[in-house]
């Protein structure tokens, strides 16, 4: 199979190519360097190699700003919200005008998309939240409907926190833990949703293989925990104390705007489509994901 790989270089992508590349699987960087074996674009200019997609069987499209990278001034959180948005249609309107369009484009999406919900659990069925980054997953889903259109199969992976040893958010959230300083955010009653990035891998490649997907899948474990649960394995795990906790006034200082959508909203999200499919997670338990991972 070929398949285009958008945002390759990131955490998700570049493990996501070792593992398509160990499957037989030719792999294709969508890139904004010309030259070598990719597909050049330059989404920030609204320009696609469109004749270089032809032959594709698959396209994984995964570029977009950090959405953690720094604090969300109105400049940044347009930054997150176009590199996610034009990127994702300028993609797909190129896909839909191929004479041979791919079967599937699995386009990421984010838990972001369900806002803050208490202890609601959240199912693809759930109605989008209210806020930056609802309003950004929705856009940035409803950007590819240009694919859907043309018969391309189009899948959104809803992701949650990934767990990864070198990457993501986990190295961070760890750090403070390892210092002897950490503790529950906020209320630590907040629900994190959570998937390891072995499993996230796995169900990329299951959603390109199994054509029976479309639309929104939750891309998280099926085992959510509170934040208090998370500091309590965390500490466990790494043979630290939890007595510090971090009060929600004080992320909001530390972190603007960002802190109410990344660290204190409450997202208890359920695989429920992974679930019906079949999809088998390896890590389905927090602390043996954290063990696993760090």
């Amino acid at each position: 199979m070929k398949v285009l790989i958008s945002g390759p270089s990131g955490l998700i992508g570049s493990a996501l190519i070792a593992a398509l590349g160990r499957s037989g699987h030719q792999v294709i960087p969508l890139s904004r360097k010309r030259g070598g074996a990719v597909v050049f674009w330059d989404p920030v200019q609204s320009v696609i190699d469109g004749a270089s997609l032809e032959g594709m069987d698959a396209v994984v499209h995964l570029a977009g700003e950090n959405i953690a990278a720094r604090r969300w001034s109105a400049a940044q959180k347009a930054r997150i919200r176009d590199s996610r948005v034009s990127g994702t249609r300028l993609l797909a309107e190129a896909l839909g005008k191929l004479q041979r369009p791919p079967q599937v484009m699995v386009s990421a999406s984010a838990v972001g998309y369900y806002g803050d919900r208490g202890g609601e659990v959240l199912r693809e069925t759930s109605s989008p939240g209210i806020g930056f980054l609802p309003d950004v997953c929705r856009e940035w889903e409803t950007a590819a409907d240009a694919a859907s259109r043309a018969g391309i199969r189009v899948v959104h992976p809803r992701m949650g926190i990934v767990f990864a040893k070198n990457g993501g958010a986990l190295p961070k959230m760890a750090l403070p833990f390892k210092l002897g300083v950490g503790g529950v955010v906020g209320s630590g009653s907040q629900y994190m949703s959570w998937i390891t990035i072995d499993d996230l891998v796995r169900v990329f490649q299951f959603l390109i293989d199994n054509p029976g997907l479309d639309g929104p899948v939750n891309a998280t474990s099926p085992s959510p925990v509170t934040n208090a649960q998370f500091t309590r394995a965390m500490g466990r795990v790494l043979s630290r104390p939890t007595l510090l906790p971090l009060p929600a006034f004080a992320a909001r200082l530390a972190f603007g705007e960002m802190a109410d959508g990344l660290l204190l909203a409450s997202a208890r999200v359920e695989p429920a489509k992974l679930i019906t499919a079949g999809f088998s997670f390896r890590h389905d338990e927090l602390e043996n994901a954290l063990r696993a991972t760090l």
